[in-house]
């Protein structure tokens, strides 16, 4: 996980907002606490990770130190773009963190019993967001070509055609 100035900020205001505002409302689950899981860079320069609080469980985008340059208006959505689909988030500020996006996975968060099962979830999210949803066409392939069809007619994506082609070549 990157640890940023703005990763520490980020757990740092939500820590915050679970001692006042979020203190002793029934949608606490209280085997959960504030964590930064997973943040990596991403694409645009920007972090993305997994934030886990008692109350939610949210994928967020933060910029790599506090700043504005991802405020969001709060009528406003984004769709960040990721190789498992594309994701709308909203967008929130803070002053430990400066703006922040974030895309909401639970709310409430009772599925969870305990902080281990929340990170493991948490671990398990930014894997798929990362995984390439591309179906595997290989067996469609090895079918045509056992049928005399032409493999060269089953769609292919620019993706799949250099793992065609370049997968042989590693080691």
């Amino acid at each position: 996980m990157v640890t940023t100035e703005a990763v520490a900020g980020l757990e740092a205001a939500f820590r915050r907002i679970a001692a006042t505002r979020m203190a002793g409302l029934p949608l606490n689950n209280l085997a959960l606490q504030v964590q930064a899981v997973g943040f990596r860079p991403q694409d645009e320069g920007y972090l993305i990770g997994v934030l886990i609080t008692p109350w939610a469980i949210n994928l967020v985008m933060l910029a790599p130190t506090p700043s504005r340059e991802l405020h969001l208006a709060p009528d406003r959505r984004r769709t960040w773009d990721f190789p498992s689909g594309s994701y709308e988030f909203m967008g929130g500020e803070e002053p430990e963190c400066g703006a922040y996006q974030f895309c909401s996975l639970f709310s409430p968060a009772f599925e969870f019993r305990d902080q281990v099962s929340a990170v493991e979830t948490a671990v398990a999210i930014m894997t798929a967001l990362f995984a390439d949803t591309e179906p595997d066409r290989a067996g469609e392939r090895e079918a045509a070509r056992l049928a005399g069809r032409p493999v060269s007619q089953i769609p292919t994506t620019r993706r799949g055609f250099l793992q065609g082609v370049f997968g042989g070549l590693k080691g």
